[in-house]
C-alpha cells in the first residue's frame, strides 16, 4: 500500500455502486407508494377533484423513471463509474458526524432539544474545530438560550424540553 492509499484509506465503493445501489432504493420507494397511492385512488373525480392517491402517483411515476435512467447510465463499465466513491478514511469521517446527529435527535426525546443542542453545539466545537472548552461553553450556552428566547418567549412556539426546563418552570 502506498502512502497515499494510507493517507486516503482503502477504497471501499465506487460511484457505479452507490448510483445502482441509490437506484434499487429509490425504485423499491416507488413500488411502495404507488401501490399505496392506487390503494387510494389515483383518478380525478367529476365535482370533486383528484383523489388522495393522483400527486404521489405522479410524483413517484416521474421519480421511478429518472431512477431507471440513472440505472441505464450507471449500468455500462466506464471508468468515471469505477472511480472510488468512499474510503475508509472517509466513512469513518462521516460517521464522526452522523452518529453525533443521531445521538442529538435521541437525546431531544430526552434531555430536551436546548440542551441537547447545547451538548451537540460545544462538542463539535471542542473535538472538530479544536476551541477551547470556555469558548464553546459560552457559544453553546449562548446559541441555546438565544434559541430558547425566540422559540418559547418570543414566538410562543413549544420545542421539546427536558429536565432543565422543566425545573424552570417551562
Amino acid at each position: 500500500m502506498s502512502s497515499n492509499e494510507e493517507a486516503e484509506g482503502r477504497p471501499l465503493v465506487s460511484y457505479r455502486t452507490l448510483d445502482i445501489a441509490v437506484t434499487f432504493f429509490f425504485l423499491i420507494v416507488c413500488a411502495i407508494v404507488t401501490v399505496d397511492s392506487v390503494r387510494l385512488g389515483i383518478a380525478w373525480k367529476p365535482n370533486e377533484g383528484p383523489m388522495p392517491g393522483l400527486f404521489p402517483f405522479y410524483m413517484v411515476l416521474a421519480m421511478g423513471i429518472a431512477s431507471l435512467f440513472n440505472l441505464w447510465r450507471a449500468l455500462p463499465q466506464s471508468e468515471e463509474g469505477s472511480e472510488t466513491a468512499v474510503t475508509s478514511v472517509g466513512l469513518g469521517r462521516m460517521a464522526a458526524i452522523f452518529v453525533p446527529a443521531v445521538i442529538f435527535v435521541l437525546a431531544t426525546n430526552y434531555i430536551g432539544i436546548y440542551v441537547s443542542a447545547t451538548i451537540y453545539i460545544g462538542a463539535f466545537m471542542i473535538f472538530f474545530g479544536k476551541f477551547p472548552i470556555w469558548k464553546a461553553a459560552a457559544v453553546s450556552l449562548g446559541i441555546a438560550i438565544v434559541n430558547f428566547m425566540m422559540f418559547e418567549v418570543w414566538f410562543l412556539v413549544p420545542l421539546p424540553k427536558g429536565p432543565l426546563e422543566a425545573a424552570l418552570g417551562y
